[in-house]
């Protein structure tokens, strides 16, 4: 463990110098930096691991790390072979995150894997520690920033982007603080924010709430956007220049997302546009992890699908390769820029 910790702490200072010179971008995945032109095909939102008992009472002691690890690592292994080279692992503080676990899981289905730093509002604020809803953003920042700078917990192991959560509807004051804090911290560390969000009127106001804290709506991805009937809003926040995320794919959404993508397509902002299954979810508590949903419908029923309607190799590596790998480059993005 504590070569493992040294060897991530070199990674680590070695991606600081990196992000400081504009000619050598850089993703931070698990296992320390990459170069984004070594992202590849990526599902950009799924998770490994959830335990949704609560902020108050959530602790690695309520599963066996080992039994997890055998239990996810043949549905990464079998997405590996589908095509798929990285996974953005979702799952934030106080909800299961586990970077060691990931770090294992990487290191053995050979998939880049990113992890977060950041907090979750949504559902109530049960997955909030209770400090946060008295801190102020400057003070949730700090805490933020310290997991990019020194790594989370005692891993070593860096975040790849700012995950936050709020609830549908116009932004509660405490959610408001939490993008606030999102756009603090992604100014100080070039993180991107991804924001569990939905329907359309929590993304403007988040887009907003950013460009008031001088950050810019590419610095911003709209998590869930596919609960958003009114395609016509997928149009104008990816003008905006937000990153519209199709991220519930699964068997029986195939029409719609053929829809949703062709709208997209029709529009001229398929460069605009992430894809991923919002699957996996090992649920601690219930007996092997419950239902384990795989990684592979994308590969295996949507992009298939895409190819008979019309799109090309060329625009389905858009949305799969190019655009993961511009959104997750660590790089500030100010409202000027």
């Amino acid at each position: 463990m504590k070569r493992k910790f040294i060897f991530l702490t070199v990674l680590s200072i070695f991606c600081v110098l990196s992000c400081d010179r504009a000619s050598k971008p850089v993703i931070m995945t698990v296992n320390g930096p990459i170069s984004p032109a070594d992202l590849g095909v990526t599902l950009t939102h799924e998770h490994v691991l959830v335990d949704f008992i609560g902020a108050d009472s959530v602790t690695a002691d309520r599963y066996n790390a080992d039994s997890v690890f055998f239990t996810v690592l043949p549905h990464l292994e079998q997405v590996h072979e589908a095509g798929c080279h990285t996974l953005v692992e979702c799952t934030p503080a106080y909800l299961g995150r586990d970077p060691s676990l990931l770090h294992r899981l990487s290191l053995a289905s050979r998939l880049h894997i990113l992890t977060n730093t950041g907090y979750y509002g949504a559902m109530n604020n049960k997955y909030l520690p209770e400090y946060a809803k008295n801190e102020t953003a400057e003070q949730l920042a700090r805490r933020w920033i310290d997991e990019w700078e020194n790594g989370i917990d005692e891993t070593g192991i860096k975040p790849g982007f700012i995950k936050i959560g709020v609830a549908s509807g116009s932004l509660s004051e405490l959610h408001r603080k939490l993008v606030r804090a999102a756009a603090l911290t992604h100014l100080k560390t070039g993180l991107i924010i991804a924001a569990h969000t939905g329907p359309a009127e929590g993304a403007f106001d988040e887009i907003d709430e950013l460009q008031k804290s001088g950050v810019s709506a590419n610095a911003f991805i709209w998590v869930h956007a596919q609960a958003e009937k009114n395609y016509e809003k997928h149009i104008e926040a990816a003008k905006s220049g937000a990153w519209i995320s199709f991220d519930g794919y699964y068997s029986g959404k195939t029409e719609q997302y053929v829809e949703m993508l062709q709208n997209m397509k029709s529009n001229r902002l398929l460069s605009r546009v992430l894809l991923s299954h919002d699957a996996g979810w090992y649920h601690v508590g219930e007996p092997g992890g419950g239902n384990f949903r795989n990684y592979e419908s994308v590969f295996k029923e949507l992009l298939p699908a895409l190819t008979e309607n019309g799109f090309s190799q060329q625009e389905i590596d858009q949305m799969m390769v190019e655009n993961p790998k511009q959104a997750f480059q660590i790089r500030v993005r100010k409202t000027t820029q």
